[in-house]
């Protein structure tokens, strides 16, 4: 048997971070057995669907790397099929016509209500002669299900579930105006792409037993199932916006590497021994739908952060220099030169070990690409007083002396001079940072020299001793 797999988002919003979770396992449990990863899109909300959600769908899937099978399945243009599954339930006898008016139905859901009933229609249409049915009124089609007996679900995450059937109601098929419900939908969907294994949130249990009988009365083979529990807030709480809820495009927004988000992802409710930094490549190699825990997995921002941190020093100074280019050139408000991007590819050693996202990268490297003259923050504009300047004319007379530019070399320099003038190297050093930054923080102000080289160097020192001398 082939596995598939699928994920089946409604593009009423963008790709919640527990809806990634979800692709990602169904993708990883696909590859790992040699599979196929399909997309549907369930779009049959038309009031609520929207084009940007599905393109953020897309799109995110598409940055996490989980690529899917084949071209993506849009359920509103099956309606047709779906439509006809219920016409042959209708004609096999699994299926009948319901003419119950709302107020009939509102009547009935709170007759059972108080008899403790989970079965919230009294099936008065079940058997009754369609000659008895009101003009004038467009009936539901419901489907036949089984007064007795149990439905079981064996899933491969929660084990062997089972429910009476005489909790569960005669489902509706077709809505009054023809068009089919999503219950019978994703039913035939998932028959129809050949989905082996259905890996979605628990919040879907009790739609299994439902679904279950939908797909008996046709004849036809039930997926398996693996309900996941659903993540929660650090506190326990159901998770929301306030504990980090957001759509995977905030997540790249923020500067996650996609990596960092999917090894991530990966551990939020599934393990590997005590393994917590690992590749999709190993993940790949590992998964298994028995290994993911029953209770709710917590989500931690702090812990994603520590993993953005961890892969962003892992990355190789070249692909890195990559990724975080549009962000430096989107502040920059246009495209690097060669020698600003060898400037930030030389620069990346002395800073990603500091950064915790790449727009921290970013932020922490744009120095090392702006355009002279620089202008100093306010904080850095202090120390290039009267004062800081006589210190910046001593050690840009002591750097014009170097000739063999690196860092050992100018730091070398600017210590004689220092120790000449009964000065503290720090004091001088102050000075020098904030006219080659901008900034009083960087990485130590003679790796600096070195990634800038000599006439950038000398050429951003002069920008402030001749502003001085205007």
């Amino acid at each position: 048997m082939t596995v598939v797999t699928r994920f089946a988002p409604s593009p009423t919003g963008f790709l919640h971070i527990g809806g990634a979770r979800t692709a990602l396992f169904n993708w990883l449990y696909a590859r790992r057995h040699g599979g196929r990863f399909l997309l549907r899109i369930e779009d049959t909300d038309r009031a609520r669907s929207t084009e940007a959600a599905k393109q953020a769908i897309l799109d995110g899937l598409d940055w996490l790397g989980l690529e899917w099978d084949g071209e993506p399945v849009y359920q509103s243009a099956r309606a047709e099929r779906h439509t006809a599954v219920a016409r042959n339930l209708l004609d096999a006898g699994n299926a009948y016509r319901c003419y119950c008016s709302p107020e009939e139905l509102v009547a009935m859901r709170e007759a059972a209500r108080k008899r403790g009933s989970g079965r919230l229609y009294d099936g008065t249409w079940r058997d009754r002669d369609p000659a008895d049915a009101p003009k004038d009124v467009s009936p539901v089609v419901r489907l036949k299900a089984p007064l007795d007996g149990v439905t079981v679900v064996d899933d491969a995450v929660q084990g062997r579930v089972t429910v009476r059937n005489d909790q569960l109601d005669d489902m509706v098929l077709l809505r009054a105006d023809g068009t089919p419900t999503y219950m019978l939908s994703v039913v035939v969907d998932d028959h129809d792409m050949d989905i082996t294994h259905i890996v979605r949130g628990d919040d879907h249990l009790t739609n299994a037993f439902r679904q279950s009988l939908i797909y008996r009365a046709m004849g036809w083979a039930v997926p398996a199932f693996a309900h996941i529990p659903l993540i929660h807030g650090p506190d326990g709480a159901k998770l929301s916006k306030r504990h980090g809820a957001l759509g995977v495009d905030a997540y790249r927004d923020m500067g996650f590497p996609a990596e960092a988000v999917c090894n991530y992802l990966a551990r939020l409710g599934w393990s590997h021994g005590d393994d917590e930094i690992f590749s999709m490549a190993q993940a790949t190699g590992w998964f298994d739908l028995e290994d993911i825990g029953k209770s709710p997995a917590r989500f931690d921002l702090a812990k994603l952060t520590s993993l953005s941190a961890h892969y962003i020093r892992a990355m190789a100074d070249d692909r890195l220099a990559g990724t975080v280019e549009p962000l430096i050139a989107g502040r920059l408000a246009g495209p690097l030169t060669d020698t600003q991007r060898a400037r930030l590819i030389a620069g990346l050693p002395g800073l990603k070990e500091r950064a915790k996202s790449l727009v921290d990268l970013a932020d922490s490297a744009l120095f090392y690409c702006r355009p002279r003259p620089l202008e100093a923050d306010a904080k850095a504009a202090k120390l290039l007083d009267d004062s800081g300047k006589a210190k910046l004319a001593l050690a840009r007379n002591a750097l014009a002396e170097v000739e063999e530019w690196t860092a050992d070399s100018t730091e070398a320099a600017v210590r004689a001079t220092a120790d000449a003038a009964g000065e503290k190297l720090g004091r001088i050093a102050q000075p020098l940072r904030a006219a080659l930054t901008g900034r009083t923080v960087s990485p130590g102000i003679f790796e600096v020299l070195g990634v800038l080289g000599k006439p950038e160097s000398l050429g951003r020192i002069d920008d402030i001793l001749d502003r001085t001398a205007a």
